[in-house]
């Protein structure tokens, strides 16, 4: 805020200076204002360009990697029978037909002593550990491949099985959506890049009006000092009380 005191010489004066001072006084602010948040902005998007979007990308770009080749262990381990089941392996025995492992699966869940991931065999290319989600209170298989995949268990052994394809089946679609994130991400990358070296649109506004209060109050700290000289000359040239009274006699 400005320095200078508005006193009562300043306004019997009628200093046109004083109103201009205060009106400059809080545009500066204002401006000051806007500057800060243009800097804070722009140092949280060379954080941004440095550390949050490269580190996405490389985790989009091995998601993307990862579904590619698991999508493709799909394609080359899908062996269905005339059933349209693909033989899966329990606990080391090999089940080809669909209700046989989907009873087997349940019995595994069955067995667990702990919630803590167990292997329970292969399907369709992909290793599976069988777990109990204590949040959700749900048997879970996660299916190993490039990543991890994980589906919901039930209580009925066709539907599981069921669920275990869907996870497969919906690879693609998980593959198009990883692309689509690592496309638009690349693009706030370039988007960030482009906006951190817009420079402060009213630096030369803030530059101008700042030197002007500086001149401002420059003057108006002169007209005070002036002031207050004048007020102490009167003061001087005032007759004490003693010579008030030697005056009367």
């Amino acid at each position: 805020m400005f320095r200078f005191l508005l006193t009562s010489t300043h306004c019997d004066t009628g200093n046109p200076y004083i109103q201009e001072t205060i009106d400059l006084d809080i545009e500066v602010s204002r401006l000051k204002l806007l500057k800060a948040n243009h800097l804070s902005q722009r140092y949280a998007l060379e954080d941004q360009i440095i550390h949050q979007f490269p580190k996405e990308i490389r985790n989009l770009e091995q998601r993307e990697e990862g579904y590619t080749y698991d999508i493709q262990r799909v394609e080359v381990s899908t062996h269905p029978n005339k059933d349209g089941f693909s033989p899966m392996e329990i606990e080391g025995t090999v089940y080809s037909e669909k209700k046989a492992a989907g009873s087997a699966i349940l019995e595994a869940c069955r067995a667990m002593k702990s919630p803590d991931p167990v292997p329970l065999g292969r399907y369709r290319g992909f290793a599976m550990e069988l777990y109990f989600d204590p949040l959700t209170r749900e048997y879970k298989i996660t299916l190993i491949g490039s990543l991890r995949h994980t589906a919901t268990l039930g209580t009925d052994l066709y539907g599981n099985i069921q669920r275990l394809d869907n996870t497969l089946e919906s690879l693609p679609s998980r593959l198009q959506n990883t692309q689509d994130h690592l496309s638009n991400t690349r693009r706030q990358l370039e988007e960030a890049k482009a906006a951190v070296d817009k420079p402060f649109p009213y630096e030369e506004d803030l530059t101008t009006k700042s030197a002007r209060l500086t001149e401002l109050n420059a003057l108006l700290d002169m007209d005070r000092l002036e002031n207050e000289i004048v007020d102490s000359d009167r003061s001087n040239d005032d007759p004490t009380p003693a010579q008030l009274r030697n005056q009367e006699r």
